[in-house]
């Protein structure tokens, strides 16, 4: 006798719930999809063509002049640099602060462990404000300086909740066991526990640089060296104002070339800032489901 399947045996309540889920998945899905392909489609087009007709899959209508002109804009290249530096850096401070605050939190031996956690979780839900924050960075002299969008944002309340109630998934076994062979806190943490916490430093890892890489309105009021700018701003220059950087439409006569290109360059300037990210995401995606499931186990 042939078995049902699984989507058979359900109920006609299920079948029609489950239904409406595939149905809002798929046109979730292509919500996203759509917009991808319409960006990616669009940094290839001819200015003209894009303008007066759209997109079009007639390759003859296809050029590279916005990759090329995006390409050989030395403050791209800049920006570029920029934002990989401070993404990177930024990084590796928040994810160590986050791990070493989340620790001692983790410990249920540790004294005003309550105390402290209230603090973190007001931290979460009232600020000082842009204008107590931005005369605290002038004072310490961090104002147009790579630390200005660093250190504000470097510790997160909830990527270290998420890191302590990761730990408290872990046996306790493991200390007592490190505890017979005479380590200390130092060597556990180091040795011991960060080795086992890959997946959960890989996924906060991951949220702090894309935070950061996407990031523009910090480095917008801390930063007024073109030279320290990250790539984000130039990009927004793009966008937003429909200003492209001086060297990149330049040779460009006619006011409507100019805009056209304009418009062109803002698809292929998108596609070259997300490609960090899209490089990015396959590695990561081995850890970042058990990273995320690990520490939702306890609360």
């Amino acid at each position: 006798m042939k078995k049902k399947s699984r989507f058979a045996r359900y109920s006609l309540q299920d079948k029609a719930l489950l239904m409406c889920g595939y149905i809002l998945l798929g046109l979730f899905v292509v919500a996203i999809i759509v917009p991808m392909i319409y960006i990616v489609v669009a940094s290839f087009m001819d200015p003209v063509t894009l303008q007066n007709k759209g997109i079009t899959f007639d390759f003859s209508k296809w050029t590279l002049t916005a990759y090329e002109r995006v390409i050989s804009n030395k403050q791209i290249w800049v920006g570029f640099k920029n934002a990989v530096i401070y993404s990177v850096v930024f990084t590796v401070v928040s994810v160590a602060i986050t791990l070493l605050a989340a620790y001692p939190m983790s410990r249920a031996d540790f004294k005003g462990r309550g105390f402290f956690n209230v603090i973190f979780v007001i931290t979460m839900f009232f600020g000082g404000g842009l204008i107590p924050t931005y005369l605290l960075i002038s004072n310490l002299g961090l104002l147009d300086s790579m630390w200005a969008i660093i250190l504000p944002g470097a510790f997160s309340v909830w990527n270290m909740i998420i890191a302590r109630t990761y730990y408290q998934g872990i046996p306790g076994e493991l200390r007592e066991a490190a505890d017979v062979d005479g380590a200390n806190e130092l060597v556990f943490f180091f040795k011991i526990l960060i080795p086992v916490c890959t997946p959960v430093i890989a996924v906060l890892a991951l949220w702090q640089f894309v935070g950061m890489w996407n990031s523009y309105f910090d480095a917008m009021i801390y930063l007024n060296d073109s030279a320290k700018q990250p790539l984000q701003l130039v990009l927004r220059s793009i966008l937003i104002q429909n200003q492209p950087e001086s060297g990149m439409i330049s040779d460009m006569q006619s006011t409507a070339a100019r805009a056209q290109l304009a418009e062109l360059l803002k698809y292929a300037t998108i596609i070259i800032s997300s490609l960090p990210l899209l490089v990015m995401y396959p590695f990561f995606q081995k850890y970042f489901d058990s990273g995320i499931m690990a520490g939702s186990i306890k609360g």
